[in-house]
């Protein structure tokens, strides 16, 4: 196991501090260890090294672990320059990356940002979700709503849905659903999935448990939950708008390149001017070599 590449060295594991552990399913762990063990490290870790000689983990936890499970000592790692708290941030951001998260990794996540005093409008930007999206978790998790949490996630719900129905008591959630199913107003498909996660939380309380109800609760309607579904509706078809029209400029744009880059004299022309690179992505639609 050993790494050629510039710019990594290997490091002792002992003295790498995992700031942000979380724990993995065990079939796939032991299938990055028998993939080490007969293949090598594909792709090193990530460190920041510390003023005391020793390292912070900011990417690679999984492979980490491989490399103590087959009894290594040292370890391949790019070393970047990072304070504690940016190596905190980046393996948060790591983590929510993962396309595999399960619904409470990523509440404990975006908790965590918050409850290090990260905002919404910081903790949406680090995590490229929407700030909306972000203040519905945070608003969610504060108020120990992890069921509804976990049916936003699963797509059971919007998150404006989830977070009405966290704003009213039980019964005036039940009387709004029942209105809002026989006026036709939602989905059924949408109502007996909110159904079921009231039901839910009648039965065992918002955090699978049985608790009391919190003081300050409001009266939901059924016209609430409606604008809430319709605000929820809008605002997807208006991604999708904004998506085909965003998609419909990039083609027009790298036709427009591809013509002027078949010309000899606007090539010249860059050429004078010392433009000798594009962005990587117009570089790719192109077929040609980004620099």
């Amino acid at each position: 196991m050993t790494e050629s590449a510039q710019g990594i060295r290997r490091v002792p594991i002992a003295a790498i501090t995992v700031l942000n552990p979380r724990s993995r399913n065990r079939r796939i762990f032991q299938e990055l260890v028998t993939s080490i063990a007969n293949l090598g490290l594909k792709k090193p870790i990530t460190v920041s090294e510390r003023d005391d000689g020793g390292y912070d983990l900011i990417c690679g936890q999984g492979r980490l672990e491989a490399f103590v499970a087959l009894g290594e000592t040292e370890i391949p790692a790019v070393i970047m320059a990072a304070s504690v708290e940016d190596c905190f941030v980046m393996s948060l951001v790591e983590n929510l990356a993962r396309r595999q998260h399960t619904p409470l990794e990523l509440v404990r996540e975006i908790g965590a940002l918050k409850e290090r005093g990260y905002s919404v409008s910081e903790i949406a930007r680090k995590t490229d979700f929407s700030p909306e999206y972000i203040w519905a978790i945070v608003f969610l998790l504060e108020n120990g709503e992890e069921r509804l949490i976990s049916a936003v996630e699963r797509g059971l719900i919007p998150h404006t849905i989830a977070m009405e129905i966290a704003k009213a008591g039980e019964a005036d959630v039940q009387n709004a659903l029942a209105e809002a199913y026989e006026n036709k107003a939602l989905p059924g498909n949408q109502l007996m999935a909110i159904r079921r996660i009231i039901e839910q939380r009648k039965i065992s309380g918002k955090a699978g448990h049985s608790g009391s109800r919190g003081p300050g609760r409001t009266r939901v309607t059924a016209d609430a939950l409606v604008r809430a579904y319709r605000k929820e509706t809008d605002r997807q078809k208006l991604l999708i708008r904004k998506a085909a029209l965003a998609q419909s400029r990039l083609l027009f744009v790298v036709n427009g390149l591809r013509r002027l880059m078949d010309d000899d004299h606007f090539v010249t022309l860059l050429r004078a001017e010392a433009m000798h690179t594009l962005p990587k992505p117009l570089a790719e639609r192109l077929g040609v070599s980004a620099s």
